[in-house]
């Protein structure tokens, strides 16, 4: 891959007259290096991204029609963010690598990076917020439907994307703040932060420092705070005498579960064997683009699992739309 340090222009410092900043004018993202039939795995992200949209698609629509209870708005504002995530990255990164346009604008590069890690920290937190409603559920059942409320669901939705919309803002606005005077060819499939910052040639403990806070974050609050759920909810069927009504309890949370293990299994796999090895590149670059696709493409699937409400919704439109869910 070419060294790019001459698409590089100057910027002064609006607040500090006698500093500058060096900014590229574009990144180059550099994606496989020397992968034998790449094309074909950006062919497989098409069909991932086609029927992410249609799956997602349908459960929104379900929810919207007929599931109006609190739980499925946390449903559908995960199937929103899965939906939105795979737009933020799959067509651009067709665009990037199966019709070779690598090269990126520095605005449209911070803009990208800033989209996708949005809604993978929402999505995230979303499953703690469903954590919490599997325990209510099975912890207070009588008092489910006055805590479980949904103007509750809807503050802490709020709450949700307006706290992880400013994190963001500050971990990419921190990015603005370095000159880059070297290569700009990041090594990764999409803006990533991390590859990003690396390049600057200025000082960058500041940023240093908000990876440690977005990982701690993204990673391993929402994991703690799950587990722990699911200890309290352990004790309490643990004094459900009958063993049926035990296991009719823990079938509420398989979905939840399943959608856990599928989003942060491979999410900190990847991290953690990249903090402790020397994984090659391209490894890493194959699982952290899977683990950006995959979990938006099964959530909808881990939902259409038999449950009460779909089985009458699914009759209720098929009375309206001619189809069954």
């Amino acid at each position: 891959m070419p060294d790019l340090s001459h698409l590089i222009l100057s910027k002064g410092n609006i607040m500090n007259p006698n500093a500058t900043f060096i900014r590229p004018a574009k990144f180059c993202l550099s994606g496989f290096s020397d992968v034998p039939h790449v094309k074909y795995f950006y062919v497989f992200l098409c069909f991932v991204y086609i029927m992410t949209v249609l799956g997602n698609g349908l459960l929104l629509s379900v929810i919207y029609l007929t599931l109006h209870t609190p739980k499925y708005m946390i449903v559908f504002n995960l199937a929103l963010i899965d939906l939105c995530g795979s737009t933020a990255l799959i067509p651009k990164l067709l665009d990037t690598f199966l019709f070779d346009n690598r090269y990126i604008a520095y605005e449209a590069c911070l803009s990208y990076m800033f989209f996708v890690w949005l809604f993978t920290f929402v999505q995230s937190w979303t499953l703690v917020i469903m954590a919490y409603d599997r325990f209510i559920a099975i912890c207070f059942p009588l008092r489910y439907h006055s805590i479980v409320t949904k103007p509750a669901i809807v503050v802490m939705l709020l709450f949700t994307w307006v706290f992880l919309l400013s994190l963001m803002a500050c971990a990419v606005g921190l990015l603005d703040r370095l000159t880059f005077c070297g290569s700009v060819v990041i090594k990764s499939f999409f803006c990533d932060h991390g590859p990003t910052y690396h390049l600057a040639c200025s000082d960058t403990s500041l940023n240093f420092i908000m990876t440690q806070v977005v990982m701690t974050v993204i990673m391993c609050i929402p994991p703690v705070l799950i587990v722990l759920t699911y200890i309290c909810i352990g004790k309490a069927l643990s004094r459900i005498a009958s063993r049926e009504e035990q296991l009719k309890a823990l079938k509420t949370c398989t979905s939840h579960l399943i959608l856990v293990t599928v989003f942060f299994l491979p999410l900190l796999g990847t991290n953690i064997a990249v903090q402790i090895s020397s994984l090659d590149p391209n490894v890493r670059i194959f699982n952290s683009t899977l683990t950006h696709t995959i979990p938006a493409l099964l959530n909808p699937i881990i939902y259409s699992l038999k449950t009460e409400e779909r089985s009458g919704s699914g009759r209720r439109i098929d009375s309206r739309c001619h189809f069954k869910f």
